[in-house]
């Protein structure tokens, strides 16, 4: 009875302690196997346990952001904390990161701070950096995107009660990887590649998701120019799981590509997310995506995405059809810019 009076669900005992356990064990023994291994494909399996014990770290926060965990707000809070430093974005405050995901939730549009494209229209020789990068697959706009956070607390005053939190973060990460890196560069150069694969799959699940409207209120707090209804939310939400005839697939992102079934009701944890989809859903749902569109999408827009989709989103879904829809970027939940 204590254990259920803790947690939101009744059913959610075994899962809970499932997916904790993956994020733990394969966050720390991935990287024990960098540290430690010097067969290529144990390093090749730490490489890849690490990466994806971030991504599931990363969803797994974003249920403790929307309170699906736990009966009290202050146990999700804890654990989503905790889980903040395994997914590499500390440099943000968890209350943070659920109010800015709150308001893509409640206003629906993606709700920023930072204009990244502005930014890099005044920076010219920046964006073509960055779009080599991209070329090359390196990530580099998530990248400049969790740097903009660190440094945005030393720009703006509105973010100078930050500054504390981002130098000591910043203190404790660098501190760690530099004395791996002192004591082995491989390692270290590894749990980037790992770091690189995570923000690949985070974004690669974001870019399709919604062909919201931008609104730059986060900061000021204000309105969005236009708050969308329940209707408008469901039309401009797409869901994109990994495959709808072997659902376990969807695990490898906690189910979070069954979108539109998460946001017409975001307090249903993830193993519940199948059933209702196909409770609310039908097979042949207009907003589902399928995989392989978004993957040759994903890879033949991967420089123009860092400027963003200026085409009409009315003709988003035929337009993914013919792998000419851009998608979204720099949109991330973890990064409350």
């Amino acid at each position: 009875m204590e254990r259920q009076s803790l947690l939101r669900d009744r059913g959610s005992f075994w899962p809970l302690i499932a997916v904790t356990a993956y994020v733990f064990v394969g966050y720390f023994g991935g990287i024990s196997l960098l540290l430690l291994a010097a067969n290529p494909w144990l390093l090749l399996a730490g490489t890849l346990l690490t990466a994806h014990a971030m991504v599931i770290a990363a969803y797994l926060l974003h249920e403790c952001g929307h309170n699906t965990l736990f009966r009290r707000n202050e146990h999700n809070a804890r654990l989503g904390r905790v889980l903040n430093w395994i997914a590499a974005s500390a440099y943000a405050r968890f209350e943070d990161i659920r109010s800015k995901h709150m308001r893509h939730h409640v206003d629906n549009t993606d709700v920023i701070a930072f204009d990244h494209v502005a930014f890099l229209h005044r920076h010219p020789r920046l964006r073509r950096l960055i779009e080599v990068l991209e070329w090359a697959y390196i990530p580099a706009l998530p990248v400049m995107m969790h740097w903009t956070q660190i440094l945005l607390p030393f720009v703006w005053e509105s973010r100078r009660h930050l500054r504390g939190r981002v130098l000591g973060v910043l203190a404790v990460r660098s501190t760690i990887f530099l004395l791996v890196l002192a004591w082995n560069p491989l390692a270290a150069a590894l749990y980037l590649i790992a770091w690189f694969l995570m923000l690949h799959a985070l974004r690669f699940m974001d870019a399709f998701q919604h062909n919201y409207e931008l609104s730059f209120t986060l900061e000021s707090g204000g309105d969005p120019a236009r708050r969308g209804d329940a209707v408008y939310e469901q039309s401009h939400t797409f869901s994109n799981p990994v495959s709808l005839r072997a659902p376990w697939l969807n695990l490898w992102t906690l189910n979070f590509g069954y979108h539109n079934a998460h946001h017409a009701r975001p307090t249903v944890p993830w193993y519940r997310l199948p059933a209702l989809h196909q409770e609310l859903f039908p097979e042949d749902h207009a907003q589902v995506l399928g995989f392989s569109e978004q993957l040759a999408a994903y890879h033949r827009h991967r420089v123009r995405r860092v400027m963003g989709d200026s085409a009409d989103p009315e003709d988003f879904r035929e337009r993914l059809r013919r792998r000419e829809a851009v998608g979204a970027d720099a949109v991330s939940f973890l990064t409350p810019i």
